[in-house]
């Protein structure tokens, strides 16, 4: 008895030095007040401190509308934690500001996972997520048949010329307030992620993505002068509103008030739960290719952290598939790799999402990679809000171009 007491003894105290020897690694979420997102983060915390000797992580969480000011803040007082989770679009400029560090993990762990999930600036990993999101155009199949349209497919979407057919087809059925709900409630990043894939599939684009250099003929050369006009005649013709209650964005659909909405993958069980019959369609191709946003939350290193190798291994243990499949199933985002979304009963193939993944692997489009994305996001925001309201097209892209030029020349053009 006597020697499993000094056996238990020591293996307590063993078990206990080891649990002090963990280096303690600090992590920043931007997903508190969510409960059911900060329950996940919080079991992974817990399993991986549990599954090793050698790093212990620390979670703090701030409010998704702080959370950005938080980091930029805690940069410039040099406090950055070890582990930093990033808005996909975000994460050139953080790396370019000495934010971040490249990311050090197996490459083969991410081989399969969707390209958005894949955060990368100057040829190197900086990031990576554990979902995407992706773009619909949601409907009924009941409207289809009514309005005598083709289902488009992802080989097969609607053309420009199909849609705008599609549009006038509802629009002269006269049973909804709408043809088509385009989201005009949501502001901010809703406007470079779920319209900019309409200029660029005009042809344009935010920036040049050959230099990153000029916002000239990307923004307001032919194709995003033809965007524009179609952009504002959507409003001035009334296929679409230019000022939306948010109420309608929410429950609009679901209201019978709109024929089309433009939505995410986020919002489609509750299109689901109004109608049985709803059908998530691909974007249309208005001439180069059908296109959606790519890229949302990731993970990476900040660039201050003294146990990159600790911060590395945390992520690369958060990237398991059931990690992958239980955010999926909490927060309904599309899981990063194929493998997970076989587990996840909504995304699996023949799941009801399951169109979702392959609009995002074949459609999806990243926002422009340059740390001047930040401020290009809200000078198109501002230029496609004023066109909407009837701002004259060309003038008011013009202004956007000499507006984004002005500071890539102010910030020696971000490091391209």
């Amino acid at each position: 008895m006597k020697v499993f007491k000094l056996a238990a003894s020591a293996a307590i105290l063993a078990w206990a030095s080891a649990a002090q020897a963990q280096t303690p690694l600090t992590m920043w979420y931007h997903g508190a007040g969510n409960e059911v997102e900060s329950k996940i983060i919080t079991q992974i915390i817990t399993d991986f401190n549990a599954s090793q000797s050698d790093w212990k992580v620390e979670l703090q969480s701030f409010p998704q509308a702080a959370y950005n000011d938080s980091v930029v803040a805690g940069a410039l007082a040099g406090n950055l934690p070890d582990i930093l989770d990033v808005d996909g679009p975000n994460m050139p400029n953080w790396a370019w500001a000495g934010y971040l560090q490249p990311l050090q993990i197996d490459d083969s762990r991410i081989a399969t996972f969707l390209p958005g999930t894949k955060g990368m600036w100057n040829g190197q990993l900086y990031s990576i997520g554990l979902w995407d999101a992706a773009v619909a155009l949601v409907t009924r199949q009941s409207t289809l048949d009514e309005l005598g349209l083709r289902a488009p497919t992802l080989d097969q979407p609607w053309t420009g010329d199909e849609f705008m057919a599609a549009l006038d087809a509802a629009k002269a059925a006269g049973k909804w307030d709408y043809p088509l709900d385009l989201g005009m409630a949501w502001t901010g990043e809703w406007y470079p992620y779920a319209f900019s894939p309409f200029l660029q599939s005009f042809g344009g684009d935010i920036i040049d993505r050959s230099t990153y250099q000029t916002a000239e003929g990307a923004l307001n050369g032919d194709a995003a002068l033809a965007f524009g006009d179609w952009w504002q005649g959507l409003f001035q013709n009334g296929y679409a509103q230019a000022t939306q209650d948010p109420a309608d964005r929410d429950g609009g659909f679901a209201a019978g008030k709109y024929a089309f909405s433009w939505n995410g993958n986020w919002a489609a069980l509750g299109a689901l739960s109004a109608f049985d019959d709803t059908v998530f369609l691909p974007a249309p191709d208005f001439g180069t290719g059908a296109k959606i946003g790519a890229a949302s939350w990731q993970f990476g290193v900040s660039a201050s952290s003294k146990h990159p190798e600790g911060a590395a291994a945390f992520i690369e243990f958060a990237l398991q598939d059931k990690y992958l499949a239980d955010f999926s199933n909490g927060i309904g985002l599309i899981p990063a790799s194929p493998t997970a979304a076989e587990m996840v009963d909504t995304y699996k193939a023949g799941g009801p999402l399951s169109v979702f993944v392959a609009y995002s692997a074949s459609q999806g489009l990243v926002r422009p990679v340059t740390p001047g994305y930040v401020v290009q996001a809200k000078v198109f925001e501002k230029a496609l809000a004023d066109i909407a309201n009837g701002a004259d097209v060309a003038a008011t892209l013009d202004a956007a171009v000499d507006e984004i030029n002005a500071d890539i020349g102010k910030n020696n053009g971000y490091g391209h």
